[in-house]
């Protein structure tokens, strides 16, 4: 997942002073408060990170990271809780799913509202080649008739709230995102989610918030905004130039955790507070334990992962991140999280200062 720093931020104009994000917003039967998303991530919204995430506050609606609807639907019913685990404090969650099947999709779809979760939606965004190649994600951008067949098996299997996140189109020369959100409002949807950009663009170059504006103003579903939301005042002027009900905020939340309580700080007083170290700490210590006793696989590989994100911007922060890549296992790796914030913190190893436990809710505190 290419990095929200390694992309050059375009001039956005500032949201006039009176703009203010909405309290909350209405999909289907669930009511998301605030009216803030956390994008599904492959390889980034588990369990643990959406509880994570949750727990800090200011997010009304998390989703998993985007499945297989092919592999869920094929597999034992006993592993299926497995494959789509979540807690009960994660609530209001989402599930989604990709494929190109449309019976495969709606028996994976009864099988998520079974499973307890709230919503089902449907990938219709991710770019990438393996699942493009099987005309999945983005790739079926290019056949909206199969698309409404998708819609229209899905929203019948389920009662459940039925929402898709779309790109544009698959390049600039076919954009199909005004098209496609009639179709699922039509198909009985009750939210539609635009990143804006197109599959040929990946995650390079600036997202067309002028696209959202258009979606918003050819349907009347609930429509959310995503794409290049990096601070508070970005999601307010994101707002203000859109009038989009809902924004949701995917590569920026595993570098900035606390942008979703950020945004929230701004919504109500005009301003925010910035991480400090001891919150830095506690953020890396906390989630990395998590990681551990949850037992997900591929912990450590996930821990050496996220140091890079929850570093980038401390001072010295190389050094942890060279000294977690060369660590061989997950206690070696909060061993040198604990060394490292000695150095900038008056903590005893394995004891989180006062200021940073504080800022983590009881489910996620040591």
């Amino acid at each position: 997942m290419k990095k929200y720093w390694d992309i050059p931020a375009g001039p956005r104009e500032e949201a006039p002073a009176q703009v203010r994000l909405p309290d909350s917003v209405s999909i289907g039967s669930v009511r998301i408060s605030p009216a803030t998303i956390l994008a599904p991530m492959a390889g980034v919204t588990d369990t643990v990170f959406r509880r994570f995430i949750k727990n800090l506050g200011g997010c009304g609606l998390i989703m998993t990271e985007f499945t297989s609807a092919d592999g869920l639907f094929r597999c034992r019913e006993s592993k299926r809780k497995r494959y789509l685990h979540f807690y009960d404090d994660e609530h209001p969650i989402s599930a989604q799913l990709f494929g190109s099947d449309a019976e495969v999709l709606a028996g994976a779809a009864k099988i998520v509202e079974e499973l307890g979760f709230d919503l089902v939606d449907l990938n219709l965004g991710c770019p990438a080649k393996r699942v493009v190649k099987c005309n999945g994600g983005s790739g079926l951008l290019r056949d909206l008739p199969h698309i409404r067949v998708i819609f229209e098996k899905v929203r019948a299997a389920v009662k459940i709230p039925f929402t898709v996140k779309f790109r544009a189109g698959w390049d600039e020369k076919q954009l199909v995102c005004v098209e496609l959100a009639k179709l699922a409002e039509n198909c009985g949807l009750q939210a539609v989610a635009l990143h804006a950009r197109t599959r040929e663009q990946g995650y390079s170059g600036n997202a067309r918030w002028e696209w959202i504006a258009a979606v918003k103003d050819a349907v009347k579903v609930p429509v959310i905004g995503n794409g290049d939301i990096r601070s508070p005042q970005d999601a307010a002027a994101m707002m203000a130039q859109t009038r989009c009900d809902a924004v949701m905020i995917g590569r920026m939340a595993p570098s900035n955790p606390w942008i979703f309580r950020q945004i929230e700080q701004y919504k109500q007083t005009g301003s925010y507070d910035q991480p400090t170290h001891a919150d830095r700490y506690a953020m890396i210590h906390t989630y990395f334990r998590m990681l551990l006793e949850e037992d997900i696989p591929g912990a450590e590989g996930k821990m050496k992962q996220f140091a890079s994100w929850f570093t980038h911007g401390i001072p010295g922060g190389s050094t942890l991140r060279k000294a977690v890549h060369n660590a061989k296992r997950g206690s070696e790796i909060l061993e040198n999280v604990e060394q490292f914030f000695a150095g900038h913190l008056p903590v005893a190893s394995g004891q989180l200062p006062e200021e940073a436990g504080s800022q983590l809710p009881g489910a996620i505190r040591q």
